[in-house]
């Protein structure tokens, strides 16, 4: 991590020098700037962030007071420690009031200093603590928290389990809708890291004029809108994980800066002459085709390498529908409490429209649907009206009308698309079967053993199957 920042502002060459040594003594290991005055000192915390201001208040013609005032009102965020040679309770309490989060009289010793600074940084740590509690609604990411039990999600939740632990970059790929976030965060809230921020960010939705302030900060002045410092995201996750999710949507300049950080460990905020070493691990999600991108030059090979060192695909729901039960019973239990409603479950015709809908959506789409049909419906049992009439039919649809499974979009071969709905057509009879093959083929119009060698043909396993058609 970098080290911490302390602006001391007082008119006494004595009394900066003083505490600079102080602090920057290999005792201290502080990184501190110096300001004779309140204006000049607001002027370096305008420009660039601090963790610390020391302010002395008696001082001409401004006071160290009216610096509090100012620097509050700039929505500088630095722990503002005011620093007297008079006892003055009164005052001491005023500047508490005003914003300061703590007073310290002269003269004091480096043990009295580094007291209050150490003070100040756990009370630091606390209100970010919290405030990650509350964004997390107390929620914690374990694995029991991504509801499966099919083989490969279990498969995954053990690789988790291994990766968790060390700060190489993790790759998760998989189809809009499959949780990667949700992934992400089961790998750095079960990490030694956890203590830490996660911080995510959605790569596709920032501007690209405004990426890489977002990532790496300002300083004041470094474009027409920057009126005061500001730290990026990278910052704001050392000591914790950063999850660039979209990182297929990065446009080619900021991956050049991208992969510096990964290589260096160090960011350059906008419009400044200094680095900052941080530590932070990168975790970084796409639903795009990697190797596609980098051949058609959208995506930096080199980066490609960079983030690909653990790599992690999640299977879209429609290959694993043994959890879309279990998925409908952590979904209604959610709803209810929420919801304030008492939905008992799914009958048996609408969990069989549920386990034979393709889900070009996946689990996010799974989740809006039984939402919705909790909603709407006036029964205790979820029925195949109260599904939307497109999953009651089994017709799948996604923004480009209606959706054939595991076809590949750029393909316009009709011999491809034959065999994804061919695949398509018999995981849904062995879904509505219960796994049973004579069935099956009866339903297919095939006979059985056609039906046996496409099964192989298609490396789908009849166990994946069982039981899934009954409840």
């Amino acid at each position: 991590m970098g080290k911490p920042r302390v602006l001391i502002i007082d008119d006494e060459f004595e009394v900066r020098d003083s505490i600079t040594r102080i602090l920057t003594s290999p005792k201290g290991g502080y990184d501190v700037v110096p300001a004779t005055n309140p204006r000049e000192g607001l002027e370096i915390a305008e420009r660039q962030p601090f963790d610390h201001i020391l302010c002395d208040v008696f001082m001409e013609p401004e006071s160290g007071i009216e610096f509090l005032k100012k620097a509050k009102k700039a929505g500088i965020a630095a722990n503002i420690i005011m620093i007297s040679g008079k006892a003055d309770t009164e005052l001491a309490l005023e500047a508490i009031r005003m914003g300061a989060c703590d007073y310290i009289h002269k003269p004091f010793s480096a043990e009295q200093l580094f007291f209050q600074l150490r003070r100040a940084e756990e009370a630091s740590r606390l209100r970010k603590e919290n405030a990650i509690l509350r964004a997390e609604v107390s929620e914690k990411y374990t694995f029991q928290n991504i509801v499966a039990k099919s083989q490969q999600m279990l498969r995954i939740f053990q690789v988790i389990e291994k990766i968790a632990d060390y700060k190489t970059t993790v790759l998760i790929t998989g189809e809009s809708g499959t949780g990667k976030e949700l992934v992400a965060k089961a790998i750095h809230y079960n990490s030694v890291r956890a203590q830490g921020p996660f911080i995510a960010v959605n790569c596709g939705g920032i501007p690209e004029n405004l990426l890489e302030s977002e990532f790496f900060g300002h300083v004041k002045g470094a474009f027409t809108d920057a009126i005061r410092a500001k730290k990026g995201l990278f910052e704001e996750a050392d000591g914790g994980a950063i999850f660039l999710d979209e990182i297929g949507d990065l446009p080619l300049s900021l991956q050049v800066k991208l992969l510096r950080v990964l290589q260096e460990e160090e960011i350059r905020p906008v419009g400044d002459t200094r680095t900052i070493k941080i530590d932070v691990r990168v975790i970084a999600a796409t639903a795009k085709n990697l190797f596609e991108e980098v051949r058609k030059g959208n995506f930096r090979e080199d980066l490609f390498y960079r983030i690909n060192v653990l790599p992690l695909t999640l299977p879209p729901l429609r290959q694993r529908k043994e959890d879309i039960p279990i998925l409908v019973d952590h979904f209604i239990e959610k709803y209810n409490r929420q919801l304030d409603t008492a939905i008992e479950g799914v009958s048996h015709e609408a969990m069989r429209c549920l386990i034979d809908y393709a889900w070009p959506g996946n689990v996010r789409e799974l989740e809006n649907v039984i939402e919705r049909a909790m909603v709407l419906t006036n029964k205790k049992i979820l029925q195949p009206e109260d599904l939307p009439p497109n999953i009651a039919s089994g017709v799948a649809m996604d923004a480009n009308g209606p959706y054939v499974p595991d076809l590949d979009e750029n393909s316009l071969s009709i011999k491809k698309a034959s065999k994804a709905l061919e695949k398509t057509l018999i995981t849904r009879a062995l879904s509505r079967t219960g796994g049973n093959k004579t069935q099956a083929s009866q339903i297919l119009e095939i006979s059985l053993p056609a039906l046996l060698y496409k099964m192989k043909d298609y490396g789908i396993k009849c166990n994946d199957y069982l039981n899934t058609g009954s409840r």
